[in-house]
């Protein structure tokens, strides 16, 4: 096996201590949002229910906001891991078009679920362009596979933007719609746009 020489843009390695302590981390501030809800998540609170100081977790993180950032860095990836490898439709194994709609349907969800913690996260928080990549790269590639004309890459775009949570908030706060409703004008913007 050829060893594989790091590159400039790589991240150092994690000590292994480092890496736990992170983990730790990470799983009490999921923990303490999943219990009283991303306003009440302090760095005291986090320190102590992951057994650290609260040192380690400014070291670590350096702000509150960078904190709920990397929580929301793990839901990303664990959206990725669901397209990439999960069940379907949303992972490999349904046709193109239910992959898509699952797609959409889950980004509704997730976006919804965590729009307090992507609020919270604040700048830190602005998704990365390597997760909004991914995103985009993915439905590029479930239009291609239906045969979609045109500019695909624009058209995903269009696709991902009503998913966005300021869209999202604005339609179920202020407009008040239900989110079934949300869900079906997307799914029918989708087929608007695979059908041509």
């Amino acid at each position: 096996m050829p060893i594989r020489l790091p590159l400039a843009d790589d991240e150092p390695a994690e000590r292994r201590d480092a890496a736990r302590n992170r983990d730790a981390l990470l799983r009490a501030a999921q923990a303490l949002i999943d219990h009283c809800g991303v306003g009440a998540v302090t760095m005291d609170a986090v320190a102590a229910r992951a057994g650290v100081g609260k040192g380690t977790v400014f070291r670590r993180f350096e702000s509150r906001e960078g904190l709920m950032a990397a929580v929301l860095n793990r839901s990303e990836t664990g959206f990725q891991a669901a397209i990439l490898s999960g069940p379907p439709p949303l992972g490999p194994g349904a046709p193109p078009m239910e992959r898509l709609l699952a797609l959409g349907h889950a980004r509704i969800e997730l976006n919804l679920l965590h729009r307090s913690l992507i609020s919270a996260a604040g700048r830190a928080g602005t998704r990365s362009y390597a997760a909004m990549s991914f995103i985009a790269m993915h439905v590029r590639y479930l239009l291609g596979e239906l045969g979609v004309r045109g500019d695909v890459a624009f058209l995903a775009t269009a696709l991902l933007a009503p998913l966005e949570v300021p869209i999202l908030e604005q339609q179920v706060e202020i407009e008040e719609m239900r989110l079934a409703r949300i869900t079906e004008a997307w799914d029918d913007l989708a087929r608007r746009i695979v059908e041509g």
